[in-house]
């Protein structure tokens, strides 16, 4: 149903969170289910034209910038390769343990995780065929400093990274390549010795390998092919593909062999098998559209798989034959509600705004228990850190004249006018009619706001009209404080030009105090219980509602070969194994 997914719950070998994973990945309801087997077999051939459909616009192509949980694993599969990366395999144990790519090894550390260094392979090229170099690492990394120019991407850089902060701005002292403010202090922070480069951390990051195979900021980029905002939709490629032509926004974009890859220099077999000769992204049709299409099973649609969900309108058609082509599959997920705190500035109204929400009228609306499941937190249950909030814990379906009785008691004039902002399509119009009934009962006025083009871009401007903003996460890696830091940690969000991830302009002293605790902790359990008491004191202020749980029910083409999901891909299809028959 929604077209836009945050973040993949990327990476580790812990033993919790692999048997969490595989204890909800099985078979449900005789629906078929992906490669109960746990190994992603390496089948079909090469040769073909796979066909990926997408409803919305992919916001961003430059690797800096990408930070929707279906583009990282896409982009890693075919056009950007990383240090290190994760391999196809639907045992989360093996999926989430990173793998060399890009580098010799997994990288090694000093000083308690405070230093990391890594190797580039000897060999490796980008599209034009010049080398891949330490220096080219190192002037991707600086791009995350230009807040004002490189926006909508992951931050942890800013707070980690081994630079000053600048006490009027909040930010690092340096302000990334375009203005160069600061650069020797980049320069101490990252070096490069050959092939070899360095990452000097103000505090230990021990499991910066899974950031790094998890997310695209770490990523080399051109220093003479960058263009700032204008490399927003450009890809320059160092994996099996490069990009035929341009990439439209609305439309799309095909990718075609890449002649300069040298898969010697890749592990073919694990990470990227590259079997179509090629790729192409078909943007605009509506999931409706889309299903008809593979549902009917002709055409393009027989080579084609899509990150779309099955409509629940859609269900009873997935039968016989066609559930054959089927994977349902839970996900890493969780869907919420963020107050805009520049506008609902009074606690008893974000109060009531949380009793009046009826999440289970929006799981029914959604399709039911096949597509959702219930959430006390916006910390997915596999993660390492998971507890139920209490503030949570109360009536799924919602308490309209409890909430119409904390309206009355922050004094405020009813109804009170709300404007709700979330990704329109014809189920989520269905959803957000149900929260407007009761959120209307309990004495809000309540405005619909369906965006049908572009999402995160326009609720991350600070001069955004929503009252109440939709959002999906799923960890960057299996850890809690890869959730509620990067969504709620004001210093290193909100900017002049972005709110980054903090779409509600939430801050809190107490809450970043105690990220600063996470972050600073010698062990997990001390990470762990600061964590927690963050996000009660995030219940507490109602600076998110949580929804549900996402499920993952896609349909695929009958001359798709090689159909995975796995933890890598953040449960969407895995480009990385897919073929088609030619």
């Amino acid at each position: 149903m929604f077209k836009y997914r945050k973040r993949v719950l990327a990476a580790s070998a812990a033993i919790a969170l692999a048997a969490g994973l595989a204890a909800c990945g099985g078979d449900d309801g005789g629906e078929s289910s992906d490669n109960p087997t746990g190994d992603a077999a390496a089948t079909g051939e090469a040769g073909g034209t796979l066909n990926y459909l997408i409803y919305a616009p992919i916001e961003h192509v430059d690797p800096q910038r990408i930070y929707v949980g279906r583009d990282i694993t896409n982009f890693s599969r075919t056009v950007y390769r990383q240090l290190v990366t994760f391999p196809i395999s639907t045992d989360p144990e093996v999926s989430n343990t990173p793998v060399p790519d890009l580098a010799t090894d997994t990288g090694t550390s000093e000083q308690g995780g405070k230093v990391w260094s890594f190797t580039v392979k000897d060999g490796v090229k980008w599209e034009d065929g010049q080398p891949i170099t330490c220096e080219d690492f190192k002037y991707g990394a600086s791009r995350v400093f230009a807040t004002d120019v490189i926006t909508g991407g992951p931050n942890y850089l800013l707070s980690y990274l081994d630079i000053p902060t600048d006490e009027k701005t909040g930010l690092p002292a340096y302000n990334g390549p375009y203005k160069g403010d600061g650069q020797e202090l980049f320069d101490k922070a990252i070096t490069c010795d050959g092939n070899t480069i360095t990452y000097n951390f103000k505090k230990p990051w021990p499991d910066f390998p899974l950031a790094v195979a998890g997310l695209h900021m770490m990523d080399p980029y051109r220093q003479d092919k960058d263009q700032g905002d204008k490399s927003n939709f450009q890809i320059f490629s160092n994996g099996p593909y490069k990009l035929e032509g341009t990439w439209s926004k609305n439309k799309g974009a095909t990718l075609v062999r890449n002649e300069n890859y040298d898969p010697a220099t890749d592990d073919p077999d694990n990470i990227r098998r590259a079997l179509p000769e090629s790729i192409v992204f078909n943007i605009g049709q509506t999931t409706e559209t889309i299903y008809d299409q593979l549902i009917a099973d002709s055409g393009d649609a027989q080579t084609a798989v899509t990150g779309q969900r099955v409509p629940p309108a859609y269900y009873n058609q997935i039968e016989g034959a066609v559930a054959d082509r089927s994977s349902l599959q839970a996900s890493p997920y969780v869907d919420y509600l963020v107050p805009n705190f520049r506008n609902m500035t009074d606690p008893k109204v974000r109060e009531a705004l949380k009793v009046a929400t009826n999440a289970e009228a929006w799981i029914n609306a959604g399709g039911g228990e096949k597509a959702y499941a219930p959430a006390e937190s916006i910390v997915n249950p596999a993660v390492v850190g998971y507890q139920d909030n209490p503030a949570f814990s109360g009536p799924q379906e919602g308490d309209p004249e409890a909430a119409k009785a904390l309206l009355e008691e922050a004094g405020v004039q009813t109804p009170f006018p709300i404007t709700f902002t979330y990704p329109s399509s014809e189920t989520a119009d269905k959803q957000a009619a149900a929260l407007k009934e009761t959120w209307d009962a309990a004495g809000f006025d309540v405005t619909l706001d369906g965006l049908g083009d572009t999402y995160y871009d326009v609720i991350q401007k600070p001069n955004k009209e929503s009252d109440v903003i939709w959002g999906g996460w799923g960890a960057d890696w299996p850890s809690a404080i890869t959730v509620t830091p990067p969504l709620f940690d004001s210093r290193i969000n909100l900017t002049q030009n972005s709110d980054g991830q903090d779409y509600g302009a939430y801050k809190s002293d107490e809450f970043n105090s105690l990220v600063d605790q996470a972050q600073e902790a010698g062990t997990l359990e001390d990470q762990t219980a600061a964590l927690q008491e963050a996000d009660i004191v995030l219940g507490q202020d109602v600076a998110y509602i949580p929804l549900e749980i996402a499920q993952f029910y896609f349909l695929y083409g009958s001359k798709v070969t090689g159909f995975t999901t796995t933890p890598a891909s953040s449960m969407y299809p895995d480009l990385g194994a897919i073929g088609v028959e030619s």
